[in-house]
């Protein structure tokens, strides 16, 4: 009965607008007065706004969109974004987030307590964060997870992320590779009791794995590979929408990759940490899908990038030991009996992971 309550009294929000392609940022004029919206708030990533800001205002000029309200985010504290939010005039129709996570989950969290349609403009692919329904802010000082809504509209342009750097597209692919992992800990949990289980989110996950997974040119900067890595990272953030729960997108390897945030200094970006983090959980999971994952981060250059950009073993070690206490009562892999033991083996004796964790 608490199974059919649950499933029966949700409501499920998926994206309205969906524009991915090249040029995209001087049509977002036109995509707002299409929709009825002609006064935004805007919010940029620090440095955006001299380098892509100039296409974005002409379509807004062309379209009479005002703005209400211009800021470069510096900060995600949560009582930051509050004041933010609640001095944004009442004529606003959209909240428009330009950049990176930070900028993202600012602008998110604004509409949310607003409750106005929010537009998402990534500016790079790192990870999931640009479409799914939850942010990352600080809570009294430490980054904490809250739940937030799916955006209205999502604007990627491939002009503005085949610039951004490398790295962040290797952290896109460690990103979107960590699903394997976390839908295989998500099934298991599901079996134990400890979850309910949601097949169509699971379906889509799997679905935007084998979208990136199946793409024919790896150029990191090729129109198909940027496409087919948007359209996954944006699958996975419905995935989580649909199945009310980050369980689609995170598992084990999410958990060490909190741990190692809290402890290096400084840490390495999301998707490299949970990439690499994957890899590791996989061979504990005995995962089916472990040759998959390991040829398509060969092939990419994923393995390559962290091997010359080692992550510290000594971090990685205490993160091990830290990761199943970061989520109470959240089943993992690392949450079995010697996992930890295990994992240590795999490092040491592995031939990838000995040298990208080191």
């Amino acid at each position: 009965m608490a199974y059919h309550n649950f499933f029966m009294n949700r409501q499920i929000n998926i994206p309205y607008m969906v524009k991915i392609g090249y040029g995209k940022i001087n049509r977002i004029g036109k995509y707002l007065i299409d929709k009825g919206m002609s006064n935004v708030a805007l919010f940029w990533s620090e440095g955006l706004e001299e380098t892509i800001g100039g296409k974005l205002y002409k379509g807004f000029e062309q379209h009479d969109i005002e703005i209400v309200c211009n800021k470069i985010v510096q900060y995600i504290n949560i009582e930051e974004v509050n004041k933010v939010a609640f001095n944004l005039p009442r004529t606003t129709d959209a909240i428009i987030g330009v950049g990176g996570g930070k900028v993202i989950d600012f602008a998110k969290y604004c509409a949310n307590l607003l409750k106005k349609p929010f537009i998402s403009v990534p500016t790079s692919l790192s990870n999931d964060g640009f479409c799914s329904p939850n942010t990352s802010l600080l809570v009294d000082g430490k980054r904490t997870s809250v739940k937030s809504s799916i955006p209205f509209g999502i604007v990627v342009d491939l002009d503005v992320i085949s610039k951004s750097p490398i790295y962040l597209l290797y952290s896109g692919i460690g990103d979107m590779s960590s699903k394997i992992t976390a839908l295989w800990d998500w099934k298991v949990s599901f079996r134990k009791g400890y979850e309910r289980y949601n097949d169509f989110a699971a379906m889509l996950t799997y679905n935007a794995i084998d979208t990136l997974y199946n793409t024919k040119n790896l150029n990191l900067i090729s129109t198909e590979f940027l496409k087919n890595l948007s359209i996954s990272l944006l699958l996975s953030g419905v995935a989580m929408e649909i199945a009310g729960t980050s369980r689609p997108a995170s598992g084990a390897e999410h958990l060490i990759s909190h741990a190692l945030d809290e402890i290096s200094r400084p840490p390495h970006p999301h998707g490299i940490q949970t990439g690499i983090s994957c890899y590791l959980c996989a061979l504990l999971q005995n995962n089916p899908l472990i040759d998959n994952l390991r040829d398509f981060l060969i092939k990419t250059g994923f393995f390559e990038y962290v091997i010359n950009n080692p992550i510290s073993r000594a971090d990685y070690f205490m993160a091990l030991q830290r990761a199943p206490l970061v989520k109470k009562d959240y089943y993992t892999v690392l949450s079995e009996k010697e996992s930890y033991l295990k994992a240590v083996e795999y490092i040491e004796k592995d031939n990838i992971l000995k040298k990208a964790i080191r």
